[in-house]
């Protein structure tokens, strides 16, 4: 199946890419896509092992099941005061 990862403000800079389309096997959850990104080189190594991540739109844990076509984004913390 193919998922689309977004990524926003701190991590597009860190990723140097606003997006990127994933290979994963059927079943496969957000954690596996986050260890496949990771996986890509140092670009992508530095991600958080655990970001907070939406699935089509809602925020989803970890372990939450992909489906072909989701699109999961990552959304880095925001500092505030």
């Amino acid at each position: 199946m193919r998922v689309r990862a977004r990524f926003f403000a701190a991590y597009r800079e860190l990723t140097g890419a606003s997006r990127a389309e994933v290979d994963l096997p059927e079943g496969a959850t957000v954690a596996d896509l986050i260890d496949t990104l990771r996986g890509r080189g140092p670009s992508f190594s530095a991600l958080p092992s655990k970001p907070a991540v939406a699935v089509n739109l809602e925020y989803a844990p970890a372990d939450t099941a992909l489906r072909d076509g989701d699109e999961v984004a990552f959304i880095p913390p925001v500092a505030g005061g």
